[in-house]
């Protein structure tokens, strides 16, 4: 009687085939971690820069209302902080405190700018 026998394993070309499969699923997947390192580390820059605007800000309101003016300075040596005062704005009395914060990344500018308006 003769058996006709099942080859059990894989050959070469199978094995080529599925080792060039995952070489292009794992080319996509490391571009994708790229990406997301990129977002994570532009993200922490915005984050901080609003922080430190913010913190200005409140820091403003507490100034007294005659000896608000503008200025600029430099936090953790990345993130230049300045703020304008604008006296009579929106109505007289009132003071417009602008707050923008800049930050360089990969060679790209981003700016973080918030406003207030504090009365007498």
């Amino acid at each position: 009687m003769n058996k006709i026998s099942s080859p059990s394993g894989f050959t070469l070309i199978e094995v080529m085939i599925a080792m060039m499969i995952l070489t292009v699923g794992l080319l996509g997947v490391a571009g994708v971690v790229t990406a997301v390192i990129n977002g994570n580390k532009l993200s922490e820059g915005i984050t901080m820069a609003t922080t430190l605007a913010q913190d200005k800000l409140e820091e403003m309101k507490d100034t007294n209302y005659d000896s608000l003016g503008s200025n600029s300075d430099t936090q953790q040596s990345i993130y230049t902080r300045t703020w304008t005062t604008t006296a009579d704005s929106p109505a007289a009395g009132m003071k417009t405190i602008q707050v923008t914060v800049q930050f360089f990344l990969r060679g790209t500018s981003h700016n973080v700018t918030l406003t207030t308006i504090v009365a007498k």
